[in-house]
């Protein structure tokens, strides 16, 4: 069964805040083998401007992939998540994440297409600070195998 194509422009409420933590985005550079100074030290983050340690790039992929359970958890959709890979992964920056910022997440499908009996799902999460400051954008590309 295809995805329902009247998913496209659909948007979710915000998630709830979640506290970014010096331990999370430490062990998140531990585990992707990013060594730099600002995700581990407070001192060497303030160094170069800022409140705390920074977090590397990709790690907002914490806060989204939970926060889009939202769109992949709705049955109406018709996304059947033992037939996705992951098919690509986006981030376009305001800023970079910092130990301290309460974080929540907007959750939209972009697109949807069927190629070769293939379904292409594209979420974006708007991702901005409990008081509305904009932080990334991050988008994902979910591909559901066909049934063949």
């Amino acid at each position: 069964m295809p995805l329902d194509q009247s998913f496209i422009g659909r948007s979710w409420p915000p998630t709830e805040p979640y506290l970014v933590g010096r331990e999370k985005i430490r062990e998140f550079a531990r585990a992707i083998g990013a060594t730099d100074a600002e995700y581990h030290d407070p001192e060497a983050a303030r160094a170069i401007g800022y409140a705390d340690v920074v977090a590397p790039p990709t790690f907002p992929v914490v806060i989204t992939m939970t926060s889009s359970r939202q769109i992949i958890d709705d049955p109406a959709l018709g996304l059947d998540y033992s037939r996705v890979v992951h098919g690509d992964q986006k981030f376009a920056y305001t800023r970079p994440v910092v130990a301290g910022d309460a974080l929540v997440c907007v959750n939209s499908v972009d697109d949807i297409t069927s190629r070769g009996g293939h379904d292409f799902l594209t979420t974006r999460t708007e991702v901005s600070t409990a008081e509305g400051e904009p932080v990334v954008t991050v988008w994902s590309k979910l591909v559901q195998r066909g049934e063949h």
